[in-house]
C-alpha cells in the first residue's frame, strides 16, 4: 500500500479518480491471496483499464500498470494462462487506439515505442512464468527430500522398535524355556500324587477325591500353559516350500469356518484375493496357524454377524496378507504392546497367541503390523518376502 501510495503521490494526473483506482489496485493486490488469482487477475484488468483510460489513454504514464495482472497471472496459472493473460493486457492497451479522436493520430517515430511498449508485456510474462517454474521445481524436490525424510525415519523408529522387542522376546524366551524345563518335573509329581490319591482314598471320602481332581485339573492347565511357553521359547524349524498363498488361505479360512460352525457363531469371511500374487516360499502348517490365530482374534472382535475380509496384494519384493475386521478396534495406547507376550486384554487370555503369531512371521523374514481405529475394526497385515528366497 505504501508504494501504491507513492504512485499516486508522484502521479502526473492529480485527479480523485486516478487516487481511487490506485487504491483500489492496491487492495486487490493485498487481497489477492484471499480472492483467489482468477479473480484478482480479471479486477487489476479492469481496474488497469479503468486507469489508463482516464489518465490519457494509450500515452499514458500508467502503462506499465498492466505488469500486474501479468505477474499475477504468470506466478498462479500455467504457460498457456501467462500467454492469456500476457495478451489480454497487450489487448487492454492496444484498444485504446480506437478511442483517438480525428484530430489524433500516432506519428510514425512513436510506431515502434507502441509496439515496444505492448511487447514488454508478454516479455515479463514468460519470464516471470520462468522464474516461477523453477520455484516450484526447487520447492517440489526439497519437499520430496522432506518426505523422504519422514519416510527414513519411519522406517528407522520401527526398525529400532522391532530389535528392541526382538531383544525382549529373546530374552524372555530363554526364561521361558528354563523356567518351564524346572516346572514340569514338580508338576508330573503333583499330577501323580493326586490320582494316586483318587485311587486310594474311600468311595466315601467326597471331600478327598474332589480335591483331587481339582488339583489333576489345575496341573494339566498350568502343563497346557507351559507347552504355550515352549512353543513361544523355541526356534521353530522351518519347513518352507514355494507353494501357492491363496491354496493355503482357502486351508485356513475353511478350518475357521468350519469351527465357528461347531461353535454356532455366524461370523463370515469374504476374500479379496489379488490375481497377480504369485507363489512364494513359506511353512504351509505354521503359516496357517497365523491367518487362523488372526481370523479367530477378528471374529471375536467382530458383532453378531459380521464379515472378516482376507485380502492379498502383492509388488516385486513381498506378499501382502490383510485380514480386516470391522469391530471395536484397539486402543491406540495398546497398539505396541500387541504384539507383546503375557499382553492381553481378554479375561481369560495368557497373550501369547499374537506374540507366538509375530515370532513366526519374522522366522520367515517377513513382518507384520496393525491398523485400529477405535469403533471401526482394526487391519492386520503380514508381509512376507519374495526375494532371495
Amino acid at each position: 500500500m505504501l508504494l501504491f501510495s507513492a504512485l499516486a503521490a508522484f502521479s502526473p494526473d492529480r485527479s480523485p479518480l486516478v487516487f481511487a483506482l490506485l487504491a483500489a489496485l492496491g487492495a486487490v493486490q493485498v487481497a489477492e491471496t484471499r480472492i483467489g488469482a482468477l479473480a484478482s487477475v480479471l479486477l487489476k484488468l479492469a481496474l488497469c483499464y479503468l486507469l489508463i483510460g482516464v489518465s490519457g489513454g494509450v500515452s499514458s504514464s500508467f502503462y506499465l500498470i498492466l505488469l500486474l495482472p501479468v505477474i499475477s497471472g504468470a506466478t498462479s496459472f500455467g504457460l498457456g494462462g501467462t500467454a492469456a493473460v500476457s495478451l489480454a493486457a497487450c489487448a487492454v492497451y492496444v484498444s485504446f487506439l480506437e478511442f483517438l479522436r480525428e484530430d489524433q493520430f500516432i506519428p510514425d517515430d512513436q510506431v515502434l515505442e507502441l509496439v515496444l511498449r505492448s511487447i514488454f508485456l508478454p516479455v515479463v510474462g514468460y519470464l516471470t512464468y520462468d522464474l516461477a517454474s523453477a520455484n516450484q521445481s526447487e520447492k517440489q524436490k526439497a519437499q520430496a527430500v522432506v518426505d523422504e525424510l519422514e519416510r527414513a525415519n519411519r522406517s528407522l523408529q520401527e526398525a529400532q522398535a522391532e530389535v528392541l522387542r526382538s531383544e525382549r522376546l529373546a530374552a524372555l524366551g530363554q526364561l521361558t524355556a528354563g523356567l518351564a524345563h524346572e516346572l514340569r518335573n514338580p508338576l508330573g509329581t503333583m499330577k501323580t500324587s493326586a490320582e494316586l490319591l483318587s485311587r486310594k482314598v474311600s468311595q466315601e471320602n467326597e471331600i478327598a477325591r474332589e480335591m483331587a481332581g481339582f488339583i489333576t485339573a489345575e496341573v494339566d492347565r498350568t502343563n497346557s500353559l507351559i507347552t504355550r511357553f515352549l512353543d513361544f521359547a523355541r526356534p521353530q524349524h522351518l519347513k518352507l516350500e514355494t507353494a501357492d498363498i491363496t491354496g493355503m488361505l482357502d486351508q485356513a479360512i475353511t478350518r475357521f469356518e468350519r469351527e465357528q460352525k461347531d461353535a454356532g457363531t455366524d461370523v463370515s469371511v469374504f476374500k479379496n484375493y489379488s490375481p497377480d500374487v504369485p507363489p512364494a516360499r513359506f511353512d504351509a502348517q505354521l503359516m496357517e496357524r497365523v491367518i487362523s490365530n488372526l481370523l479367530m482374534n477378528a471374529a471375536q472382535a467382530s458383532p453378531a454377524g459380521g464379515v472378516v475380509t482376507v485380502k492379498t496384494l502383492s509388488d516385486a519384493n513381498e506378499v501382502e496378507i490383510s485380514v480386516i475386521d470391522r469391530g471395536a478396534g484397539i486402543d491406540p495406547k495398546n497398539l505396541e504392546n500387541i504384539f507383546n507376550p503375557f499382553f492381553t486384554t481378554k479375561p481369560e487370555g495368557i497373550g501369547f497367541g499374537l506374540a507366538i503369531v509375530s515370532k513366526i512371521v519374522n522366522e520367515h523374514g517377513g513382518r507384520i503390523t496393525v491398523a485400529s481405529t477405535p469403533g471401526e475394526g482394526s487391519v492386520f497385515r503380514i508381509f512376507l518376502p519374495l526375494k532371495g528366497q
